[in-house]
């Protein structure tokens, strides 16, 4: 059931969204990655990305000179590290599966009856 109240709406201010939009025009950077790292939605990031285009956003020229330019060295490492962090949280998701598949599994025979290739003599 839905929560009764107002919805909080998170304001956002100028240089924020210039810095977003700034940084998605990054040679080697996606729109998606830049959502996901500022904890925004893809679809709001298009829209600063368009009202920025049409003129709409505007902030002082300042802004544009604050936000360092990565090397392609750089974007090389955060792509590579971006997979390395994926096998990892799938080999999290894999090992998170085993334990739970080998702790729900129990003994059908007891400890004594796997002796029972021994005969006494």
């Amino acid at each position: 059931m839905a929560r009764a109240g107002p919805k909080k709406v998170r304001r956002y201010s100028l240089e924020f969204k210039l810095k977003a939009v700034k940084l998605t025009q990054l040679a080697g950077v996606q729109v998606q990655d830049v959502a996901e790292a500022l904890e925004i939605h893809p679809f709001m990031l298009s829209k600063w990305r368009k009202e920025a285009r049409e003129g709409t956003l505007r902030g002082r020229a300042e802004l544009s000179a604050a936000v360092k330019t990565p090397t392609p060295r750089e974007v090389t490492r955060y792509h590579a590290l971006r997979r390395a962090h994926a096998l990892l949280q799938e080999e999290h998701a894999l090992l998170k599966k085993a334990i739970r598949f080998c702790s729900a599994r129990r003994p059908t025979s007891s400890p004594s009856s796997s002796k029972s290739g021994r005969r006494s003599g």
